[in-house]
C-alpha cells in the first residue's frame, strides 16, 4: 500500500505526461501548418513540450529533468504520428488547438509550482517558476516558427497561469488542504479565464508610442494563421 507521498508522486507524473503530450501536439500542429518534415516537427514538439521544464531546472541549478527520463523525447514523436494519423482535426480546428494548448500550460504550471515547492522556495517564487514552466517551451516554439510569441500579442496567458498558482497557495486560508484538491482549482481556473479571453476578447493594455490602448483578441488563434 502506497503512502500518502507515493500518491502524489504519481498524480503529478501523471500530469507531467499529460501535459508534456498536450504541449507536444500544439508545437507539432504549428509546425505542420508551416509545413516542417517529421524530423523538424519532431524537435519543435520537443522544444513545446520540455523548453519551460529545462529553463525552470536551470534556474533551480538542477540537471534538466530529460537527461535522464527520455519519456519526454518518446511522448513528441508520439504526437508526430497523432498529427499524421488524425492531421485534418488537430490541424484544422482552431479549438483543438486551444485545448491542447491550454491543457498544456495549466498542467505545467502546476508542475513547476511543485518543483519549486520541492525546492523549499517561498510562494511567490514557485508562482513565478510555475509561469516560466508554462509558457517558456512556448515562447521557444514561437521563435523557432518564426513567430511573434503568443505570450506577447494575445489573449490573457501567463496571467492565467499565475492566477492559478495563486489560488493553489490561497485555498488552504479557507481551509482546503488537499493538494489535489488545490491542483484541479488551480487547473481549473486557468483553463476558464483563457476560455474567458478568448470568448470576449480580454487581454492586457497594450503600450504604444501613443499612450496605452487596450488589447482585442482576433478571432484567429494560434501562430502560423492568416
Amino acid at each position: 500500500m502506497t503512502d500518502l507521498s507515493d500518491e502524489i508522486n504519481i498524480f503529478m507524473r501523471v500530469l507531467e505526461l499529460v501535459g508534456a503530450f498536450a504541449g507536444a501536439i500544439s508545437g507539432v500542429r504549428l509546425a505542420s501548418v508551416k509545413r516542417f518534415d517529421w524530423f523538424g516537427a519532431s524537435v519543435i514538439g520537443f522544444i513545446t513540450a520540455a523548453g519551460g521544464g529545462t529553463l525552470r531546472d536551470v534556474l533551480l541549478r538542477v540537471e534538466p529533468f530529460w537527461m535522464s527520463d527520455p519519456s519526454y523525447i518518446v511522448v513528441s514523436a508520439l504526437a508526430v504520428v497523432a498529427i499524421w494519423l488524425f492531421g485534418r482535426r488537430f490541424i484544422s480546428g482552431q479549438i483543438t488547438w486551444f485545448i491542447f494548448d491550454t491543457i498544456s500550460i495549466s498542467l505545467f504550471m502546476m508542475i513547476g509550482l511543485h518543483k519549486a515547492i520541492l525546492h523549499s522556495y517561498q510562494p511567490w517564487c514557485a508562482i513565478v517558476l510555475g509561469v516560466v514552466t508554462a509558457v517558456a517551451g512556448g515562447i521557444l516554439r514561437d521563435i523557432c516558427i518564426n513567430e511573434v510569441p503568443l505570450i506577447f500579442r494575445k489573449e490573457l496567458y501567463a496571467l492565467a497561469c499565475a492566477a492559478g498558482g495563486v489560488l493553489y497557495f490561497l485555498l488552504p486560508f479557507v481551509g482546503v488542504e488537499s493538494i489535489y484538491v488545490r491542483n484541479i482549482a488551480g487547473l481549473a481556473l486557468i483553463f476558464v479565464i483563457r476560455a474567458l479571453a478568448i470568448k470576449y476578447s480580454l487581454g492586457v493594455p497594450v503600450l504604444t508610442g501613443h499612450g496605452t490602448t487596450f488589447h482585442h483578441s482576433h478571432k484567429k488563434h494560434g501562430p502560423g494563421q492568416s
